[in-house]
């Protein structure tokens, strides 16, 4: 090996590695604050100079935040259900029906993720009340549906424009409906592209911050980022810090968790239409 290589290779794994500790680096230091209590939170600890469980103890002791967490779980779960079903739909209709105006409509779709939530806020809040939905699950779960829809169609447009299209024609040939060549023969197919969007919209819906602070009115009726944004401490002045990172650390390890479950799925799904031939 040239010294000209080895130096790339060097440099290469060094930018890994920064890369990877500037990552990992923030969620690592919220896990060590969240084992400190007291003066300890103000002493800049990088390894754990304790194990004192007092934060995760009062975090799991409320309530309120086991309800927020249900409340996530059950907005963010009916997300990724209802994008799958409209994106899967869509994108058969896009990718395998010709009509006038397909490419524009999928550009038209695609740039509905382009606004910014605080541009559209007004509106959606208007349309919540109109719905009668305000202070209800379905407020949430409408506003994430607008957000994650566009980059599900995407994907699984792309996805199933790759799919051979012998597939299709057989089912037809044995008579199939359209529906039945979606869910028999296409749905296998996908579900690389779909665990990725369904993660994604997962993620997307159970981080969301802005919607749900605006949609809900209750505490039972908050979801998980906002029960830890208004978490506050014995006075005005006080900000719990310990509780929050123990907050943060028990919303933050299952979505890692399924990241690491399905990483390679996720990977299939993202490079869906990347190669040609």
């Amino acid at each position: 090996m040239t010294r000209h290589k080895l130096l790339k290779q060097i440099g290469f794994y060094a930018l890994v590695v920064v890369i990877v500790v500037f990552s990992v680096f923030p969620f690592y230091y919220a896990v060590v604050t969240s084992f400190a209590s007291g003066t300890a939170l103000f002493r800049v600890n990088y390894l754990p100079a304790g194990f004192d469980l007092r934060n995760y103890q009062a975090v799991l002791g409320s309530k309120n935040f086991l309800y927020s967490i249900g409340n996530s779980l059950v907005i963010a779960t009916a997300t990724v259900g209802l994008s799958l079903f409209l994106g899967v739909t869509a994108s058969y209709a896009l990718a395998r029906v010709r009509f006038r105006g397909r490419g524009l409509l999928l550009m038209t779709i695609l740039a509905v993720s382009m606004f910014p939530q605080i541009a559209v806020l007004a509106g959606l809040f208007e349309l919540v009340r109109f719905l009668g939905i305000f202070n209800t699950h379905w407020a949430m779960i409408l506003s994430y549906t607008i957000f994650t829809l566009p980059f599900t169609v995407w994907v699984l447009t792309t996805f199933m424009r790759d799919l051979p299209v012998e597939i299709e024609e057989a089912a037809i040939v044995d008579g199939a409906s359209p529906w039945v060549i979606i869910t028999r023969v296409f749905l296998p197919l996908l579900w690389p592209a779909m665990v990725t969007t369904g993660l994604l919209a997962f993620i997307g819906a159970w981080n969301e911050f802005l919607f749900a602070l605006t949609f809900t009115s209750t505490e039972s009726m908050r979801t998980v980022p906002v029960a830890i944004g208004l978490l506050s401490g014995a006075s005005e002045q006080e900000i719990p810090w310990g509780p929050i990172m123990a907050a943060s650390v028990i919303v933050t390890v299952p979505l890692i968790v399924l990241v690491l479950i399905f990483q390679r799925k996720i990977v299939a799904g993202l490079t869906a239409g990347g190669v040609k031939g």
